[in-house]
């Protein structure tokens, strides 16, 4: 485990998104920091193509819903 410096305004987006996704500030940033780096290895995925990559490699059943 280690430190990261972040600015001030980063570390106040952070804390809303934690808050709004259910997460820890630090569950966060460790989030939003893997996405970004699944998203720069692989540019050509969307957002939603990574989280369905990862879910299916974690055994995680996903399948379509509809919106009502």
């Amino acid at each position: 485990m280690g430190i990261v410096k972040i600015s001030d305004e980063l570390h106040e987006e952070i804390r809303k998104a934690s808050s709004t996704m259910v997460r820890s500030i630090n569950s966060q940033s460790e989030f939003w920091i893997k996405i970004g780096m699944l998203a720069e290895l692989n540019p050509t995925m969307t957002y939603a193509e990574i989280l369905k990559q990862q879910l299916a490699q974690d055994d995680v059943i996903t399948r379509e819903f509809k919106h009502e």
